[in-house]
């Protein structure tokens, strides 16, 4: 029976490039694959852009409205494997239904996406994937200070801030966002001198 993947990781991990070179494994060896991410990433429009300059065209954008097994009806015919960029956009209904099509076509659902957004809590979509899909990958990316990151800090400028609507692209308004380790997001996102909270909760003899 095919199974649901969910692989996540924060930002500049190579989620894109990994999506694209399963579809053209898949390709490669002969069979048809179904590209698709949420219309709300207008980054690359219909396209699956990477940083290093690879891309892949969609073949399906999904509104956050939109019934995923009726727009897929009659689309499914020799498909060997579903392929879902960003994720983590997805609705709750739309998670549910990918996995009822990975159970009831024998079709795998590959999704790839962020765990959290920038305020460190679960996107809508994230949250479903992670309570349903069979199988979890995390995809590991370095905070600049040397670990690994696994975390999502959003910049306004040069500026880290914390509250702001949860979905802004990454390169409009000004809005950047930096992968970063659990340590580095408290204390350039939150402000927290961690060495002050360890001298709170441990006294040195």
């Amino acid at each position: 029976m095919a199974k649901m993947h969910f692989k996540y990781a924060s930002m500049n991990s190579g989620k894109s490039i990994d999506l694209i070179r399963t579809a053209h494994n898949y390709e490669e060896n002969g069979y048809k694959v179904l590209i698709m991410k949420p219309a709300v990433d207008t980054k690359g429009e219909d396209y699956i852009t990477s940083r290093i300059g690879l891309s892949r065209k969609v073949d399906e954008l999904l509104l956050y409205s939109d019934d995923i097994i009726k727009k897929l009806e009659n689309k499914l015919k020799d498909i060997s494997c579903i392929l879902i960029d960003e994720a983590q956009f997805l609705s709750i209904k739309q998670v549910d239904d990918l996995f009822l099509i990975s159970k009831a076509c024998d079709i795998p659902v590959i999704c790839y996406g962020l765990r959290t957004n920038f305020k460190m809590e679960s996107f809508a979509g994230s949250k479903r994937l992670l309570e349903l899909s069979d199988i979890l990958e995390g995809i590991s990316t370095l905070c600049n200070c040397g670990e690994i990151a696994r975390y999502v800090g959003r910049k306004v400028g040069n500026k880290y801030v914390k509250d702001g609507e949860e979905i802004v692209i990454d390169g409009t308004e000004n809005i950047t966002y930096v992968p970063l380790c659990g340590k580095c997001y408290l204390e350039r996102v939150c402000k927290i001198n961690l060495k002050d909270v360890k001298k709170r909760l441990i006294k040195e003899d």
